[in-house]
């Protein structure tokens, strides 16, 4: 698989209180250049619609920004809290609606994935995959928050399993 140099990969990490997100760019032989990352972090004593009016704004000027081809998310999976669903769920709403009106290619995958195309292990932790966004970007520290992180994984993820 050979990535087309220029391509703009945003990842996101969808989540009500904070959704991370990273931006990576194919360059030069397929070297992957870290644009930015972050983290839209909302609060819970603000009201629901607000809260994703906040996500929604925020990401799509990310858009606008670094004008991705496509956006990498983390598929909605089950969990033992279905609050905790229904959070990340009304979440990843604000975050497609985002990349639909920009006209943004989404690409969905599940941990699972993620973990496989970082480290090759389906089961692996949390520091596993921090370290390896670390070391495949060449970075010099982990990215914080977590949320972040785990936004450059999905990024990572999409380019070692979309098929260009």
């Amino acid at each position: 698989m050979t990535v087309p140099r220029g391509t703009v990969i945003l990842g996101v990490d969808p989540g009500l209180a904070g959704t991370g997100w990273g931006v990576i760019t194919v360059g030069e032989r397929g070297i992957l250049r870290l644009e930015r990352y972050g983290c839209i972090e909302t609060k819970a004593a603000t009201p629901l619609v607000d809260r994703l009016k906040q996500i929604f704004v925020a990401l799509s000027a990310v858009i606008d920004e670094f004008s991705p081809s496509v956006m990498a998310v983390e598929e909605l999976f089950f969990m033992k809290r279905a609050t905790a669903v229904a959070a990340v769920g009304q979440a990843r709403g604000a975050i497609l609606l985002a990349a639909a009106l920009k006209n943004i290619s989404v690409s969905e995958y599940n941990p699972r994935t993620v973990k496989i195309a970082l480290t090759g292990f389906g089961s692996a932790d949390k520091q596993q995959i921090q370290h390896m966004v670390k070391a495949v970007l060449k970075l010099s520290v982990i990215p914080c928050p977590d949320h972040a992180a785990d936004a450059l994984a999905m990024a990572i993820c999409h380019l070692h399993t979309a098929k260009y």
